[in-house]
């Protein structure tokens, strides 16, 4: 049995959720997350403050999916109460980014400043020059985002230039060194 699937989700106060065949609606104070359970053994019910999330085969798809839809109806509920928030930073001499009303407008060493425009449900901040907060109750919308930003420019590293995660690990290559 899955470790993580076995594990019942517990629903906090203010939350409701629905169960229809093949879908699993998420209601809570931030909003409303819906997602579709794809694979037909699995099966999800709510008992009393819980969620269950079970499965009705031993077939290894099955077996694979179970903690994999437990843990996306957990980042559901866990979602319309408190929001996920990742935070990007802008290393490089020059590199900058604001808000200019909904659109991330970056400076990041282009000829050109590059606009950004968040998908709905997604909120863009920025607290300094150098910092970007992508915030939103969908974990997946808030990572894909994150990733999307990130990728206008990668991580150069002999420098370390572009945007990286506040939390990333970043490696500085050596660079050339003169003749012995």
């Amino acid at each position: 049995m899955s470790r993580i699937g076995k594990m019942r989700i517990a629903v906090p106060a203010g939350v409701t959720v629905e169960l229809k065949p093949g879908t699993v609606t998420v209601k809570g104070p931030k909003g409303t997350l819906c997602r579709d359970i794809a694979d037909r053994n699995i099966e999800v019910k709510a008992d009393g403050g819980f969620i269950s999330v079970e499965r009705k085969s031993e077939s290894k798809d099955t077996k694979s999916k179970h903690g994999l839809y437990r843990q996306l109806i957990n980042n559901m509920v866990t979602g319309v109460v408190t929001p996920f928030t990742k935070s990007l930073i802008i290393m490089g001499v020059g590199y900058k980014a604001a808000m200019n009303g909904d659109k991330l407008v970056m400076n990041i060493g282009y000829s050109h400043p590059v606009n950004y425009t968040a998908p709905e449900g997604i909120t863009l901040a920025c607290p300094d020059p150098t910092t970007v907060t992508v915030s939103g109750i969908d974990k997946e919308l808030v990572g894909q985002t994150a990733a999307t930003i990130k990728s206008k420019r990668p991580v150069e590293p002999y420098h370390n230039y572009g945007l990286h995660y506040s939390d990333e690990v970043l490696v500085k290559k050596e660079g050339k060194t003169a003749g012995k």
